[in-house]
């Protein structure tokens, strides 16, 4: 479902394409105006990931087709801002709570992050949904006064939410127990 990301000419192609549609464009941190520029700022993402700035991951289909990207961006102190996009066509197939799931995997098990942050825009709808459907999210924009005004200098433009490890994990615990005891029943 995930995998490193790779400077290959047909993966960032299709990722090119899916990113540039009228309903994702918007809402993508990077944003790249060319193909040349979308190379480029894979380059550099790559390059960012080694040197220990962020984290990025191509979000893949069940037939391992690139369909979007997950980020963890401006990496201090254990925490980091996520960014994901997934593209039109793969919208409300439960791509991206699969992605999500499974990055936060990798941060809290393997990359000693303790908390993700989410900044989403107010207007953006569809992922405010989509972040406020998951149960270990909580929204921040009270608990976490600094970070909100940090990201809303001026006016309110984007509500914060918390991922905190503590409370993935709990729910992590929560759904292996619960797949344990329905694996039984079922044997």
């Amino acid at each position: 479902m995930l995998k490193k990301r790779e400077l290959d000419g047909q993966e960032c192609q299709v990722l090119f394409e899916l990113m540039t549609h009228q309903d994702v464009f918007p809402f993508v941190r990077q944003k790249a105006y060319s193909y040349e520029e979308f190379l480029f700022l894979t380059k550099q993402t790559i390059e960012a990931e080694e040197r220990g700035e962020l984290i990025s991951r191509t979000i893949l289909d069940e037939w391992e087709n690139p369909i979007g990207t997950i980020n963890l961006y401006d990496m201090q102190d254990q925490a980091g801002f996520l960014g994901t996009w997934i593209g039109k066509s793969y919208h409300g197939k439960g791509y991206n709570s699969l992605a999500k799931d499974q990055f936060f995997k990798e941060l809290f098990f393997e990359k000693e992050v303790l908390t993700v942050y989410m900044r989403i825009k107010q207007l953006n709808i569809r992922s405010k949904k989509a972040a406020e459907k998951l149960p270990y999210v909580v929204k921040a924009n009270e608990t976490r006064p600094a970070v909100f005004r940090q990201l809303n200098p001026i006016e309110h433009i984007y509500d914060l939410y918390e991922v905190p490890k503590d409370l993935f994990l709990m729910n992590y615990k929560r759904v292996a127990e619960a797949t344990e005891v329905l694996q039984q029943l079922e044997a």
